[in-house]
């Protein structure tokens, strides 16, 4: 499950909206292909108070930490999980994270910080036009009643924090030969009516299109026809690293569920509010911050890289 995955271009762009996503529009860049790379063996966790972190440090970006196993992470301030017993440990940044960041790990009346500069980036207004109105702006009661529900289901499927480490596996590309139709922390307007920022990674592929895990996990969520997203299914890769995967034709995988990185999880489709097939990839830590899980393909890879060689 740790095998690394490295050497991997960063693909700075996006999918679908939030609890709301949309449908893909046209870009021209093309999802490339990941590059396998045998990795070290972990050594041990540090004995003595320490942090040493590395990843995609900008606004929706990614971190990989090593500690003490089970201190107390601090980011700028505010609880944010905890080292497993392996002393690893996942942080993440807003899309309106500021310049800077401070990541501290407290154990035993100790603690160690690391300030990390957080790039900015700059998004684009991106609008969608052509989707049914009540998937936009819902005013039926029944609809209403129904993403309550659903909205219950998928608020379940985030609570999760697996004790795996999924996240160590280095992601891959869910969809191969596929093409980037929408980018992540775009500001959205839907049939002309302003939405939140569009936060995720849209790959637009035919219908029928395997989708595979990016990395090893636990199936949080599997339903088949949500409102907004249609077919749904969430992964915890460990410590509430959520992955999403939105709009799917076929599901192949149930709650509760154990993947490998790789395997089928389903298949591309537009269901939901979507005007044509693709798969929006999402990604949520704790369910508290958004992130765009592009970054994290190159960025966890290269964070496990560059701490395992620093050992």
């Amino acid at each position: 499950m740790r095998a690394l995955f490295g050497a991997i271009a960063l693909l700075v762009a996006a999918c679908a909206a939030a609890e709301a996503p949309a449908a893909p529009e046209q870009a021209p860049a093309a999802v490339g292909h990941p590059i396998e790379v045998a990795g070290p063996v972990a050594p041990p966790a540090p004995a003595a108070m320490a942090i040493s972190c590395a990843g995609a440090f900008t606004q929706g970006g990614i971190a990989l930490c090593r500690t003490m196993p089970n201190a107390a992470i601090y980011l700028d301030g505010a609880e944010s999980g905890a080292a497993d017993a392996d002393g690893w440990v996942v942080v993440g940044f807003t899309r309106e994270h500021g310049p800077t960041a401070q990541i501290q790990a407290r154990a035993g009346g100790e603690s160690a910080t690391q300030s990390v500069d957080i790039a900015p980036r700059e998004f684009d207004i991106q609008r969608v036009d052509g989707l049914p109105q009540q998937t936009v702006t819902p005013t039926d009661p029944a609809v209403l009643a129904r993403i309550q529900r659903e909205a219950v289901l998928k608020q379940a499927g985030f609570q999760s924090t697996a004790n795996i480490e999924g996240f160590l596996d280095g992601f891959i590309l869910p969809v191969e030969g596929g093409r980037v139709s929408g980018t992540w922390g775009n500001q959205r307007v839907l049939n002309g009516t302003p939405s939140t920022p569009h936060f995720g990674y849209d790959i637009a592929a035919p219908t029928g299109t395997p989708i595979r895990a990016p990395a090893a996990g636990v199936v949080t969520l599997a339903e088949s026809d949500m409102h907004y997203e249609g077919g749904l299914v969430f992964i915890d890769h460990g410590q509430g690293l959520i992955t999403m995967y939105l709009h799917m034709s076929r599901l192949d995988v149930h709650a509760g569920d154990t993947v490998e990185q790789g395997q089928v999880i389903g298949a591309v489709g537009s269901s939901g509010r979507a005007t044509g097939p693709h798969l929006c990839w999402r990604m949520k830590l704790r369910n508290t911050q958004q992130l765009d899980p592009s970054v994290a393909i190159a960025g966890l890879a290269e964070a496990r890289r560059e701490l395992l060689s620093a050992n």
